[in-house]
């Protein structure tokens, strides 16, 4: 009996000892497989990782790979011409201490606040150095200057037949009054003499680098005064102009020239002017801006010897004055925009000159002058019209010329 008993118990234990192998054989193999599921999903996960950055930096590396594209406003204005009515005006508004020409500009003023770059053909010397005075020989208080730099202006072209209305004096006092503004203002029209002529005034802004010549017709007869500290091109002297142009072109992405050509108060476009504009355009000008005639003239693309499209403004007419004609009273603003596209290896792939544009502007007064302000057209009233000094301006008579003059798909009314 107690022999029995022992030989169930190792049959017992044996048994225990089987199921226990066989459970850990179980767990080994359910470990086993275990591991190895896990091994598979933690390669799918490091493959999903994977796939995951590789798509993001394929995105990413194609996002770098657009080129970048720069977009400037520009506007152009013509003939800042200030008559001793406005700077009279604007002494009696300054109460005798200076001069004061905020009156004159407020109603344009905030046109100019939509632009990245404001052009002006300054029109007659500015100087604190010496007094003012009015036609024939113009001399403007440096007031004036300091309230265009206000508004916006930053670009002014000096070149025109006015510039030595002073003799030497007043070309070295307007200099030095020009040296003496915030650094950001550019000039241009005014040499130094013949070593000056490789000194291309460039302005740079968001990355454009734009370059600013200027030219006249001539300086009402007065020659280039013996002792003068500067000197302007004539459009005469051509291989000067050709040289500058071609110097230009090869120091900036956008070249801009003003011309002070034409005959004045008409509106027709000489043959001379034609043709200079198109050597202009073959030189290597990107587009030309004409001022002078007092009366606005025809705006024009012209191709050049590379077939490049060359926008061509010939007159602007005057921005402020008190001429007395009609036609005299009315302007136009050129606004266009520089684009600019750089490849992502730094290359400039292209800048052109695009959506130009003619914003008509009236210059006012009230009768003997008085009052004297500008007016965009499309600000200008038939109630502000009547009660011009002079009688025959009209807001029709107004647009009869504009539409006359100026190609429908430029002209911007309202």
């Amino acid at each position: 009996m107690k022999k029995r008993r022992s030989n169930r118990r190792k049959h017992a234990t044996g048994m225990i000892f089987l199921v226990v192998g066989m459970v850990l054989m179980a767990a080994c193999v359910f470990l086993y497989i275990g591991e190895n599921n896990f091994r598979m999903a933690a390669t799918q996960v490091s493959n999903s990782i994977t796939s995951t950055l590789t798509e993001e930096s394929s995105a990413s590396s194609s996002q770098v790979q657009e080129p970048t594209v720069t977009t400037l406003h520009f506007s152009a204005t013509g003939d800042n011409l200030i008559h001793d009515g406005l700077y009279l005006q604007a002494s009696k508004r300054a109460g005798g201490d200076g001069y004061d020409f905020q009156y004159l500009y407020e109603n344009v003023a905030p046109f100019y606040q939509n632009f990245d770059i404001n052009w002006i053909n300054q029109e007659t010397l500015v100087t604190d150095e010496l007094p003012p005075s009015s036609y024939p020989c113009f001399c403007t208080p440096g007031d004036l200057a300091r309230e265009m730099y206000d508004i916006g202006f930053r670009v002014f072209s000096l070149s025109n037949n006015h510039s030595y209305d002073k003799g030497a004096q007043g070309i070295a006092a307007t200099r030095r009054f020009w040296d003496s503004m915030p650094d950001d203002v550019v000039t241009t029209g005014l040499f130094a003499g013949e070593n000056d002529y490789y000194n291309i005034p460039i302005q740079e802004k968001n990355g454009v680098r734009i370059a600013y010549l200027a030219y006249t017709d001539s300086t009402n007869g007065i020659p280039t005064p013996q002792d003068a500290t500067a000197n302007i091109i004539y459009t005469s002297q051509e291989d000067i102009i050709q040289f500058q142009i071609e110097q230009a072109r090869s120091l900036a992405d956008i070249v801009v020239v003003g011309v002070h050509w034409g005959t004045e108060n008409s509106h027709i476009v000489n043959d001379a002017q034609r043709s200079l504009a198109q050597k202009i355009a073959n030189w290597g000008a990107d587009i030309i801006i004409g001022t002078h005639p007092h009366v606005v003239q025809t705006i024009e693309v012209l191709t050049d010897s590379n077939g490049k499209q060359v926008p061509v403004a010939y007159s602007l007419g005057n921005f402020v004055s008190t001429q007395i004609q009609a036609d005299n009273l009315i302007g136009i603003i050129l606004t266009f925009d520089i684009v600019k596209t750089t490849q992502p290896d730094g290359t400039v792939s292209s800048c052109v000159i695009d959506n130009v544009k003619a914003i008509p502007e009236v210059m006012h007064y009230d009768a003997n002058f008085q009052n004297a302000r500008a007016y965009l057209f499309r600000d200008y009233t038939d109630e502000l019209a009547a009660s011009h000094g002079n009688g025959s301006l009209s807001r029709t008579y107004i647009q009869s010329v504009l539409e006359e003059n100026i190609p429908a798909e430029y002209l911007v009314l309202e």
